[in-house]
């Protein structure tokens, strides 16, 4: 006798108005709603910080080329931050008439490339070694410079006049060369005692420590020394750091005010800060004090503008591995 094959109740149709997954949909919708929403806020949030960050740079470029008496008058009023009224570059004209600005500018940069330059070659040979390389007391060492940046400058910038006044040097006097002690009023003493720097070191052995070993091990493997490992692997990987170290050497050499007034009593090898002082004097010029610092702010930001894209993937890296 043949089975009886019953067949299978076929299955409900789903109530309408209720699609399957629609549930699910709207999850999905929601939770894409919220995130454009909450990205939303952290624009609005962040541009209103930034536009709060700006305002001190607007004021000081606007009121730059106001005179003093309308200055004064609109500091109380949103007009302080706009250019209207009595506008021109007479404070300008002025900063140039009443120091030497190009000597001062020139020094600036002068002192503030070679200090980043030779301090980019110095503390990433120093991290190197200290961070790669395989050596007895290494940890000991680097603990001990990680340790001076406790340590004010202030504490230390008295004595060190005093050592750098002791330091030997060659001058040029009658077309001869002579030996004589001594760098105040030079340049030298204005960069050498801020190549080393512990920080610098500190970042680039935050750094260094998220690349990969292997490619030390693949290179040595194959016969590379480790100064071409350096050469070839480490600094070509390591394009944000420079820029992070550069950035953040950059800032404090340009701003150096404390240590040249100390060391350097010749109006021609002051730098741009020290230039500062002109403009407090008698009768503050308020216009000529915001068109001086205007001049002293535009490099700093173009440097900031050029590199901030490495500044950021530098700092991401970096808080990744430490």
């Amino acid at each position: 006798m043949p089975a009886t094959v019953t067949p299978a109740p076929a299955a409900a149709p789903a109530p309408a108005g209720r699609p399957r997954g629609s549930a699910h949909a709207r999850k999905d919708a929601s939770e894409s709603r919220r995130r454009r929403i909450g990205r939303i806020l952290t624009y609005i949030v962040m541009s209103a910080f930034g536009i709060l960050f700006l305002f001190p740079l607007v004021f000081m470029f606007v009121s730059s080329l106001k005179p003093d008496a309308q200055i004064l008058r609109d500091v109380n009023s949103p007009a302080a931050f706009l250019p209207v009224g009595d506008i021109s570059l007479d404070n300008y004209f002025g900063v140039f008439d009443r120091v030497p600005v190009a000597q001062f500018m020139f020094n600036s940069v002068l002192v503030t490339v070679l200090t980043v330059g030779l301090g980019l070659i110095v503390n990433a040979i120093a991290c190197f070694a200290l961070s790669l390389l395989r050596w007895k007391g290494r940890l000991v060492v680097m603990a001990l410079i990680i340790a001076t940046l406790i340590v004010p400058f202030e504490t230390i910038a008295v004595p060190m006049v005093y050592w750098v006044s002791q330091l030997p040097t060659l001058v040029m006097e009658g077309g001869v060369l002579k030996y004589d002690f001594g760098w105040l009023n030079t340049y030298q003493v204005q960069i050498v005692p801020f190549i080393a720097n512990a920080f610098s070191i500190f970042l680039f052995a935050q750094y260094f420590s998220t690349i990969p070993a292997s490619l030390d091990e693949a290179a040595r493997i194959d016969g590379a020394s480790w100064f071409t490992i350096y050469r070839r692997i480490i600094v070509p990987l390591s394009g944000p750091a420079f820029a992070t170290v550069a950035i953040l050497t950059f800032l404090p050499a340009w701003n150096q005010y404390l240590w040249p007034l100390m060391v350097v009593q010749k109006e021609g090898l002051r730098p741009v800060m020290v230039g500062m002082q002109y403009f407090f004097q008698l009768n503050t010029a308020w216009g000529e004090v915001m068109a001086y610092t205007s001049l002293i702010t535009l490099p700093v930001l173009i440097v900031f503008l050029v590199f901030q894209r490495a500044f950021v993937s530098s700092i991401a890296a970096s808080g990744v591995k430490g």
